[in-house]
């Protein structure tokens, strides 16, 4: 099993990945998906990926058809509670995006907050980024943002420590190959008690893609067009990306 498929993994480390600041940006992504993807009220959206329905609550809110679909139960569960505490409809699905499909299904599907290149092998990290292609209907929209190559070499930083959730945190990133992946280990010390003993000590390693070769493989899997920005306001995607945003049309 791949880390990312555990339950227990993601209980403990959601809120740790998940802070104050990414919960607050999420109405505002919300609402340039829309914009981006100049959807209607009513239009249908795939959340792939949609872990504990952070944007995929918002996206409902903002009157769009929305679908979540993860591999974790638990997340899922999260998010139905999150859209039933906010009065909204939300569809989730319990399935491997590597094997999940829905063909010309969407109007506009997203894939954000850099949940993409966890995978054993490139060919899988593609098998997902084909089936999401795969799911978006004829002039649709995908809204794609992760942690590119360019821009984890522009932010690597060794690691820092905080606290958060009750733990005091401490990080250490390393690339591996050439720049090909960030090793992150993740290391949560209790506040109280033994404070130098680890609660837990996790690493994983995220594949790192270039911008370019993204793009293109939507190109591959049946878009019209594909550009790269540096943010949501499409500034451009260069030395002063914040992060990375592909949009392909269909």
């Amino acid at each position: 099993m791949d880390w990312f498929e555990s339950e227990s993994f993601w209980t403990q480390f959601a809120p740790i990945m998940f802070d104050d600041a990414r919960w607050a940006e999420a109405p505002a992504v919300a609402q340039y998906v829309k914009d981006l993807a100049h959807l209607k009220d009513g239009a249908k959206v795939l959340d792939a990926g949609c872990g504990l329905g952070r944007i995929s609550v918002e996206l409902a809110a903002l009157n769009l058809d929305v679908t979540g679909v993860d591999i974790i139960q638990s997340e899922l569960d999260a998010a139905r509670d999150s859209a039933e505490a906010e009065g909204v409809p939300l569809t989730l699905i319990n399935h491997d995006l590597r094997s999940w499909h829905a063909p010309d299904q969407f109007d506009c599907a997203v894939n954000l907050y850099t949940s993409f290149g966890y995978c054993e092998t490139v060919d899988e990290d593609l098998q997902i980024l084909h089936n999401i292609a795969d799911s978006v209907k004829p002039d649709g929209t995908f809204i794609m943002e992760c942690t590119s190559r360019e821009t984890a070499v522009m932010y690597w930083t060794p690691g820092e420590e905080f606290e958060r959730a009750g733990y005091k945190v401490v990080t250490h990133f390393e690339v591996t190959g050439a720049w090909e992946g960030l090793k992150s280990q993740w290391i949560l010390y209790p506040l109280t008690g033994d404070t130098t003993k680890p609660v837990v000590d996790h690493t994983f390693i995220q594949r790192l893609y270039p911008a370019t070769f993204l793009r293109d493989k939507l190109l591959e899997f049946g878009f019209s067009k594909a550009e790269v920005y540096g943010d949501y306001d499409l500034s451009p995607y260069n030395e002063h990306a914040r992060t990375m945003i592909i949009i392909g049309k269909k």
